[in-house]
C-alpha cells in the first residue's frame, strides 16, 4: 500500500481500531492486516457484525488471523478500553453511534457511546502513552453555516444531538493534545459508503439502503424533493485519511481537524440514477422504477461539500475514488447480499 509500507518498512507496529466491527472500521482493519501490521479491535457489536471482522480477516489473507485480537467490551468502560489499548502504537476511533435520526430520538444513549465513550478511550490512550489517537468526527458539525465548499475553521451552529457529541469530541481531543501531549487528529466524515456498509435498520445510511432496495426490486425513498446534496466519499479514501493522518511527520499534523471527502456534490436525484442505472445492468427490470419522496427529514442539513485543500496539503491526502468509481466497486456486495 502507498503511504504504509513506505513508512514503516518492514516494521510491525500494534494499531487499536475501535468499532472495528463495524463498516469504515472493518475496512481498516483489512487494509492493516494485509500490510502485516498487528491489530486489536475493540467492540461491543452493538451495531457492527462478526461477519464483518470475518471477512476483513479472510480477505488479507496469509497469517492475518494470527496478528489479529478481538477484545469485546465497550468504550465507555474505562478497563475495557485499558485492556484494548495496551501495548498500542496508535489508535483509530471509529467506535459511536451514528445517525442524526438516531441520536434525536434517543440523545442520552448517543451521548454514552460517543462522548462518555470517547473520553473514557482518550484516557486510557493517554495512559497506554500510544503515539497519535486518530477519531472519526463528521461533516455535521458544520451545522448551518451556509458558505460552500465548507472550511475546517467556520462552523455554526449544530442541528442535532450526533452533531453535538462530534463537536464535543474535537473540543476533547484539542484539549487532550494541549494538556497532556497526547497528539490526536480528527476526521470530518462526509457520508462515507461502501462494502459492508450495513443496508437494514432504521437508521440505515441512503446508499447501501437504496441498493439493496433497488437489488430487492423495490423502489427507493427519497428525503424531501431530491435536490438535497452531499459530498459522498468512497471508504478507501477514508481508509487512506486514517492512515495518512496516523503517519504523517508534518509539524501541523495534530492537534487539528480535516475534512474527508472528494470534494464532489452529489444530489439524491443524481444519486439515485446512478445507482439504479448500475443494479439495471443485471436486473433490468428495476430500470423503470420511480423514486417515492417523503418530507424533509429533521436535524439534516440541505447541502453539503467538502473543502480537501487542508488535508492535502499537510497530510498529503489524494482521493483514489470518485463517486462513480466507489459505487462500482460497492453495487456487486448488495446484489450478492439481495
Amino acid at each position: 500500500m502507498w503511504d504504509l509500507r513506505e513508512r514503516l518498512g518492514l516494521a510491525r507496529r500494534r494499531w487499536l481500531v475501535t468499532g472495528g466491527a463495524g463498516f469504515i472500521g472493518s475496512n481498516l482493519l483489512e487494509t492493516l492486516l494485509r500490510e502485516g501490521q498487528l491489530v486489536t479491535v475493540l467492540d461491543n457489536f452493538s451495531t457492527g457484525h462478526r461477519r464483518n471482522l470475518d471477512e476483513a480477516v479472510a480477505k488479507a489473507g496469509g497469517d492475518a488471523r494470527s496478528r489479529f485480537t478481538l477484545v469485546e467490551g465497550d468504550v465507555a468502560v474505562l478497563a475495557d478500553c485499558q485492556k484494548a489499548v495496551a501495548g498500542a502504537d496508535y489508535v483509530l476511533h471509529q467506535a459511536a453511534l451514528g445517525s442524526v435520526p438516531r441520536s434525536l430520538a434517543d440523545p442520552l444513549t448517543s451521548h454514552r457511546s460517543n462522548v462518555d465513550g470517547f473520553i473514557t478511550m482518550l484516557v486510557a490512550a493517554r495512559d497506554a502513552k500510544v503515539k497519535r489517537f486518530i477519531f472519526a468526527s463528521s461533516s455535521s458539525v458544520y451545522g448551518d453555516h451556509p458558505t460552500l465548499p465548507k472550511v475546517e475553521a467556520e462552523v455554526g451552529r449544530v442541528l442535532s444531538p450526533y452533531a453535538a457529541t462530534k463537536h464535543i469530541n474535537e473540543v476533547y481531543a484539542g484539549v487532550f493534545q494541549r494538556s497532556y501531549g497526547l497528539e490526536t487528529v480528527g476526521l470530518r466524515y462526509f457520508n462515507v459508503f461502501g462494502p459492508r456498509q450495513d443496508p437494514e435498520g432504521a437508521y440505515a445510511a441512503v446508499i447501501p439502503r437504496w441498493m439493496m432496495a433497488l437489488a430487492r426490486g423495490q423502489p427507493c425513498e427519497i428525503n424531501g424533493d431530491g435536490s438535497t446534496s452531499r459530498d459522498f466519499c468512497f471508504v478507501a479514501n477514508a481508509v487512506q485519511a486514517n492512515l495518512r493522518a496516523a503517519l504523517s511527520t508534518a509539524p501541523d499534523a495534530t492537534d487539528t481537524v480535516y475534512n474527508v471527502a472528494v470534494g464532489q456534490k452529489t444530489s439524491l436525484l443524481e444519486l439515485h440514477a446512478m445507482i439504479r442505472a448500475r443494479i439495471a445492468k443485471t436486473r433490468p427490470e428495476v430500470a423503470s422504477l420511480e423514486p417515492r419522496f417523503q418530507p424533509f427529514r429533521a436535524g439534516d442539513i440541505k447541502d453539503s461539500l467538502a473543502n480537501i485543500d487542508r488535508a492535502k496539503t499537510r497530510l498529503g491526502y489524494s482521493p483514489t475514488h470518485t463517486i462513480a468509481q466507489g459505487l462500482d466497486e460497492t453495487v456487486a456486495s448488495y446484489l450478492e447480499r439481495a
